[in-house]
């Protein structure tokens, strides 16, 4: 079964996309667009193919003329109930042809193309082989903000996927932690997760004591104590958008030490929200959830950037990091989560999915960022 973005996505919708897209690559002085299966072309179509395999699948976008999507005979029935398959033109290949010979009669033989960062390197090297007058640009590079203003159906989306993460949390937080490991709590939020309408898990994050130090640490067979920090982060697709959330919880009472860091990390979340508002260039959020922990005496333990892009992954353009100077725009999407990393003892983190609005930003996860005592 091939997946695809949910209703109300319509083929038009893809076509205004794939549309934007063709004018957006023009603008850019790109010759096109070469989308392989993935989040452009789930975007861009709705379309997933039923494997990815070395079998040659690519949507063509080039200006002015309409788009082409390359797939493998074998799974041209999928692709023809693909939800944007009235928009486009399918050229299906068999075993037997040059697959990148098919694809190079629909390009130029010469210029720029941008080329969607997951695609393998076997088939950017055919296709060079066939057009050596052509070069290639990351499309995360060449077009970074393709996919970063979501219109007002993907922000429904979005929010709907952002409040089921919140019910999750909402469970988790009652629920046993002390005697426990990671891993049970990890699984149990990837249960609540699927509970509230998610399709697919894309990480739980169950930190606890000198494991909440490490960002990434995901869950691993560590028993929770009393006396823990537990850094919990977790998201996925629902309905084809993502999820993407934070919250710190101590194991019985904390500390005087533990509060303070948690209301730095907090005070930070904030800062970094009320700087957001259109016109801002990325890196202000960064620099006013940064400068917070920085006063606090904190500066050196804060990481990783403050926020990421979300949409129909998890992490996508734009990022709220120093140096970032692209304008936030109504529409945009993505996270607000600071945070403090004392190694060998502690982390705290709290995470936001954040929009852009017209006169500001609104949340679009709403559980409290107050310190969450568990069992």
């Amino acid at each position: 079964m091939t997946g695809s973005t949910p209703a109300p996505f319509t083929a038009d919708d893809y076509r205004a996309r794939m549309e934007r897209a063709a004018r957006s690559a023009a603008d850019a002085g790109l010759a096109g667009l070469l989308v392989a299966p993935g989040p452009d072309m789930v975007w861009l179509t709705g379309y997933t193919p039923t494997a990815v395999t070395e079998r040659l699948t690519v949507l063509v976008l080039t200006p002015g003329r309409d788009p082409v999507l390359v797939v493998p005979t074998l799974e041209a029935p999928d692709a023809e109930r693909a939800p944007a398959a009235s928009a486009l033109t399918l050229r299906d290949w068999t075993d037997a042809k040059d697959p990148y010979a098919v694809t190079a009669g629909l390009l130029q033989d010469h210029g720029r193309l941008g080329i969607s960062d997951n695609t393998w390197a076997m088939h950017l090297l055919g296709l060079q082989r066939i057009l050596p007058g052509t070069s290639y640009a990351a499309l995360t590079d060449a077009l970074p903000m393709l996919r970063a203003v979501k219109d007002a159906a993907e922000l429904e989306l979005l929010a709907a996927a952002g409040a089921a993460a919140d019910q999750a949390f909402e469970e988790i937080r009652n629920m046993p932690f002390a005697g426990r490991r990671e891993s049970d709590v990890g699984h149990d939020l990837a249960g609540l997760l699927r509970r509230f309408g998610h399709s697919q898990v894309d990480f739980t994050i169950v930190g606890s004591g000198p494991n909440g130090a490490n960002p990434h640490h995901e869950v691993g067979d560590r028993v929770i104590r009393r006396g823990d920090m537990v850094v919990l982060d977790f998201g996925g697709l629902k309905d084809g958008y993502g999820s993407d959330t934070t919250r710190t919880v101590h194991v019985g009472e904390p500390t005087e030490e533990e509060r303070r860091v948690h209301d730095v990390v907090r005070a930070a979340q904030e800062a970094g929200f009320r700087a957001v508002r259109p016109g801002a260039a990325c890196q202000e959020v960064d620099r006013a959830a940064r400068a917070v922990i920085a006063d606090a005496g904190y500066g050196e333990y804060f990481i990783h950037r403050t926020g990421h892009g979300i949409g129909v992954t998890t992490h996508e353009p734009p990022y709220m990091i120093e140096g970032e100077e692209q304008p936030l725009v109504p529409g945009m999407c993505f996270s607000v989560e600071p945070g403090v990393y004392l190694p060998g003892r502690f982390g705290v983190r709290i995470e936001d999915i954040v929009t852009v609005t017209e006169d500001g930003g609104r949340r679009l996860n709403n559980t409290t960022r107050e310190m969450v005592v568990v069992d």
